[in-house]
């Protein structure tokens, strides 16, 4: 699933091209993606608004309009685009939410499998929806007290705990997987077992980790794509993920991977990581 960094090069790709202009006419072609609002709401409150802001938030995009916000996690096979001219027999196929603006062009949330979520929150809604997420890894604000406080907490596996998004907004499983090999903690540590160190080693690691992989918009495996339609390149340095029974690059010990945490793939070092 698209994580902090491919939903910010998402967004900062489309605002330029969002921002104060006019939806038209909202289409949608499948229903099972919605949540907490029906087809004709959407389309009926989408209609005649104008973008006025395009932001992230944790993993989704959120698209301000007056007076609602329509947000969108895309899934793992979500993308999000703005379309000029005619959509190709495939794009038009696995179009979910087609947005006509004014005068041209049409916001487009493709999604294969339909895997992601659209919501259309009113101010009160978002703002609950909003303090349900925890903070946010790169805001100027946030320490590494902050983290140590969430990971004190809780005796569950330190991934796990970074993984939850009311601890933590934006990182899943790659980012957590890299940023706990670079730190050299184990994934599956009890997360309140972790002292002062491991939570300023963690902190830092996390937050350079996701600013490169913004830098290098976002990890491409197989189905992400900006919101320019191109492929991220931060795969190219990754360090663990992805990478299971190959040699570690520190250390050339044989990496390990387990679906034993949070039944996805869990990937480190024995030697690196304790």
């Amino acid at each position: 699933m698209p994580e902090l960094p491919e939903v910010e090069t998402i967004v900062r790709d489309l605002r330029p091209l969002l921002v104060g202009r006019r939806i038209v006419r909202a289409r949608l072609s499948h229903d099972d993606v919605l949540r907490g609002v029906t087809r004709r709401q959407l389309t009926r409150r989408l209609a005649g608004k104008t973008i006025r802001r395009v932001f992230r938030r944790a993993k989704h995009a959120v698209f301000e309009l007056e007076p609602d916000r329509l947000v969108i996690q895309p899934g793992m096979t979500g993308s999000l685009t703005v379309a000029r001219g005619e959509l190709s027999p495939e794009e038009s196929r696995y179009a979910v939410l087609r947005l006509t603006l004014e005068p041209e062009d049409e916001l487009v949330y493709t999604d294969v499998r339909r895997l992601g979520t659209i919501l259309l929150l009113n101010q009160k809604e978002w703002q609950r929806y909003d303090q349900a997420l925890g903070p946010e890894p790169l805001d100027p604000m946030f320490s590494a007290e902050h983290l140590g406080s969430a990971l004190r907490r809780s005796r569950q596996a330190v991934k796990k705990v970074l993984m939850d998004q009311r601890h933590l907004a934006g990182v899943g499983n790659i980012y957590a997987n890299e940023a706990l090999f670079a730190a050299g903690i184990d994934p599956s540590k009890p997360a309140s077992r972790l002292g002062t160190e491991d939570h300023r080693r963690l902190y830092r690691e996390i937050r350079r980790i996701l600013a490169a992989a913004i830098r290098s918009n976002g990890t491409t495996f197989r189905d992400y794509r900006t919101g320019t339609g191109e492929t991220g390149n931060f795969q190219l340095e990754l360090l663990v993920y992805g990478r299971e029974g190959e040699p570690c690059r520190r250390c050339g010990t044989r990496l390990t991977g387990t679906h034993a945490i949070d039944a996805r793939i869990s990937v480190f070092c024995h030697r690196c990581q304790s």
